[in-house]
């Protein structure tokens, strides 16, 4: 999927709401990338990733005019919903600043987008790795969520590991959105495995 870097901030078509499986992304990534996300005895399963402004071809990123700073009370307000503040910052630089929104606004846009989707409850807590084929996360996440398609979302897995899910929303965070490209980007593996919430 092409980036284009330095975008008119505002200018794209609907968002990408991505949700981390913290094992698998601990597992995929080392846990030296992840540091909180990882670290040992923590518990989590899926964490917000990031709410990516995206167009129907490609998406933007760090745009202008770039609001980089991040105030602090906007942090602390929205403290908990990313594993951690720096992956907060870094996502409001990358991502954020495409939004057309100031800091305040985007993190609220980003909780209304982690509030509108319900985690399947087979997936919220595993008690041992599985084995599973993409199309099955996919559909535990329709059944659980009405209004939304298999061409709606992707599964990634580097290695053939549940790293996470991306579902596409409206711009208005209402409802769903097709999204072709970000689908036929997903994982293509027959069978994958779910990491155990360590």
């Amino acid at each position: 999927m092409q980036e284009v870097r330095g975008a008119p901030s505002g200018a794209f078509d609907f968002y990408v709401l991505s949700l981390s499986w913290s094992p698998g992304y601990c597992e995929t990534t080392g846990t030296t990338q992840g540091r909180k996300q990882c670290a040992e005895g923590n518990n989590l399963g899926f964490v917000l990733h990031g709410l990516w402004p995206q167009s129907e071809r490609g998406y933007p990123s760090f745009c202008e005019p770039s609001g980089r700073f991040v105030p602090r009370a906007v942090i602390e307000d929205m403290r908990g919903l990313f594993p951690d503040d720096n992956l907060a910052r870094y996502e409001w630089r990358k991502h954020g600043t495409c939004s057309g929104e100031n800091p305040r606004a985007y993190f609220r846009a980003v909780q209304r987008a982690r509030d509108f989707i319900k985690i399947p409850e087979a997936l919220t807590r595993p008690q041992s790795d599985t084995k599973v084929m993409p199309i099955e996360i996919e559909r535990a996440f329709v059944e659980a969520n009405p209004g939304l398609h298999l061409d709606m979302m992707s599964v990634s897995c580097p290695r053939r590991i549940l790293q996470e899910i991306r579902i596409c929303l409206n711009r208005d965070l209402r409802g769903f959105h097709q999204c072709p490209q970000v689908d036929r980007e997903g994982c293509r593996a027959e069978e994958i495995t779910i990491p155990a919430i360590r």
